[in-house]
């Protein structure tokens, strides 16, 4: 079982910037890929960012392309997804995640293809 936590959530104002990372209790980190979702109140929960397991590959939500970037340490067991350029539609709670295996880009965009989430980390981005 991959543990995973969050943090570097908080209140930040528009156009403003976050980082977030998602430390993952083992080695094993390296084999997976790591999926951002966030879910704003009210809202389901979606697609944001994700990695593959050697970082080869990115993928974005049309609604964060050029303002986020997603990445990883995998020395580190850590994942990271830089926020830049914030708006208040961004506000909600990031969770990471993680997917045991590879496949084409859809498997990565889906949350049902990952098996391990972290308890979020909510991010506020005030006008």
């Amino acid at each position: 079982q991959v543990q995973l936590v969050e943090s570097g959530g908080g209140l930040v104002q528009a156009g403003g910037s976050l980082r977030l990372s998602c430390a993952a209790s083992e080695r094993t980190f390296s084999s997976y890929a790591v999926g951002w979702f966030r879910q704003a109140p009210g809202k389901g929960r979606d697609f944001v960012a994700a990695i593959t397991s050697t970082g080869v590959s990115t993928y974005y939500a049309d609604s964060v392309k050029g303002r986020f970037t997603i990445s990883r340490d995998n020395a580190k067991n850590t994942a990271y997804l830089q926020m830049n350029s914030l708006k208040p539609e961004d506000t909600a709670v990031y969770f990471c995640a993680a997917a045991p295996r590879r496949g084409y880009a859809a498997y990565y965009t889906a949350q049902n293809n990952y098996n391990h989430w972290g308890q979020g980390t909510q991010v506020t981005v005030s006008s």
